[in-house]
């Protein structure tokens, strides 16, 4: 209910308070008449009201306002949240009080009851007519008695009247705010449970989604570790058994007696850094050709050993000031160029092989240039085809870009560009 409601009355009819002082207020108006008969009685004499005929009725109005009061108070206590019961009550309460106050101006006691229960009776103009009624009684009781008898007297009652009824409104006015703020208060108290309500389910959904972004992050971080042994598997054990392969088959068709030692030879050594690579890679360490060198010492060292294994020409350029970049991304360089250069042998038939390692201000380049058949990047490659994929997969793991441009019998050339992070720099 709004403020301006609650100012004017409009608020709804309160239940009897059956607890603490509550339950003393319907003895009220029987206790303010029972003073008022005792100080009547012993001032009846004063206002010339102690005749038999004025002390009749007087006991006649004080019986009649008593049953009245016990009617509507004591007996039907269920009437007082019956707005409409209670008008009546109040109205007739007000004037056997008014009939009372004429006779002795004592009785205004009674009267004044009417401030304590007439706005849970009234609302609008009707509670001002009433309170101006009650108002006029008691300041009527007050200015000397009724009837009026004098100018100044009748001055004194309209005085009398604007200050009972200013008082009045004005703490009826109070009670109304502060009602209407315990209102505000309880909607406010039950809007922060609401609110509450709703955080808890809140809280209870973002849990729900947390244990599945973590069952998710948990499946991609296990696709991630699979695919990363892929790689590694690819790029490093898969790449050196197929060359200790081709030297066991050359030197089982190799006339010559010492070359055949020596390519067995070879073949062992390449066994063993496969082994070796199968180790790192569960350990998840940097190849083992960076364990004691930097990348450009590491490059310069497969180019050279891929020139002696391999029928074409291998030259090797590097641009720039060679310098120490973070693991991963010296790993990812020379993982690119291993899986490139065994490209080049398995497929390419090509004469001459270029290699450029670039350190530029902000990015590390790798370029790879052939000149043998060439292929169509864009022809579907088969799903056991992981070279490409995988070179892809390493540049994208650290924000790089991968760039391969061929045709058939127009030789190839791969470009890696990747961020030269530093090497203190996280990953």
């Amino acid at each position: 209910m709004s403020e301006n409601g609650i100012r004017h009355g409009l608020r709804p009819l309160p239940l009897a308070d059956t607890t603490g002082l509550g339950r003393w207020v319907p003895w009220v108006p029987f206790i303010m008449l029972a003073v008022g008969s005792v100080t009547a009685l012993g001032t009846a004499a004063v206002f010339g009201k102690d005749s038999p005929g004025w002390l009749t009725t007087q006991g006649v109005l004080v019986a009649t306002a008593a049953i009245w009061s016990w009617w509507w108070t004591l007996r039907r206590p269920d009437w007082r949240s019956d707005r409409p019961r209670m008008a009546v009550h109040i109205v007739g309460r007000t004037l056997l009080a008014f009939a009372l106050t004429w006779i002795n101006p004592f009785f205004a006691l009674f009267a004044w009851v009417g401030f304590l229960d007439v706005s849970e009776a009234f609302t609008g103009w009707a509670r001002r007519v009433v309170v101006l009624g009650i108002a006029f009684t008691v300041a009527g009781s007050q200015s000397g008695g009724f009837p009026i008898s004098t100018v100044w007297q009748a001055v004194i009652v309209v005085a009398l009247v604007v200050v009972h009824s200013g008082i009045f409104l004005l703490f009826d006015r109070l009670e109304g705010e502060a009602k209407g703020r315990s209102e505000e208060q309880a909607a406010t108290i039950v809007e922060l449970e609401r609110v509450n309500a709703e955080l808890e389910r809140a809280l209870a959904e973002n849990a729900e989604l947390h244990e599945r972004l973590v069952g998710q992050a948990r499946l991609a971080g296990v696709h991630d570790e699979r695919e990363r042994l892929a790689r590694e598997i690819h790029d490093t054990i898969a790449q050196t058994l197929a060359a200790a392969l081709t030297q066991l088959q050359a030197a089982g068709s190799d006339a010559d007696p010492d070359r055949r030692v020596q390519r067995v030879v070879r073949a062992t050594d390449l066994v063993r850094d496969a082994l070796a690579d199968a180790r790192r890679s569960v350990l998840d360490l940097a190849p083992a050709a960076l364990d004691h060198a930097g990348l450009a010492a590491a490059l310069e060292a497969l180019v050279a050993q891929w020139d002696e294994e391999q029928g074409a020409t291998a030259s090797l350029v590097i641009t720039g000031e060679p310098r120490d970049l973070h693991p991963e991304v010296e790993a990812t360089v020379l993982r690119i160029a291993q899986e490139a250069l065994a490209n080049v042998a398995k497929h390419a038939t090509a004469a001459r092989v270029g290699v450029t390692l670039s350190y530029d201000d902000g990015e590390l380049i790798l370029d790879v240039r052939d000149d043998g058949s060439g292929f169509d990047p864009a022809a579907a490659t088969g799903a056991t085809s992981f070279g490409l994929r995988g070179m892809r997969q390493r540049a994208e793991r650290l924000m790089g870009q991968l760039e391969i441009e061929s045709r058939p019998r127009g030789g190839t050339a791969l470009s890696l560009r990747l961020p030269a992070l530093p090497r203190e720099a996280v990953a």
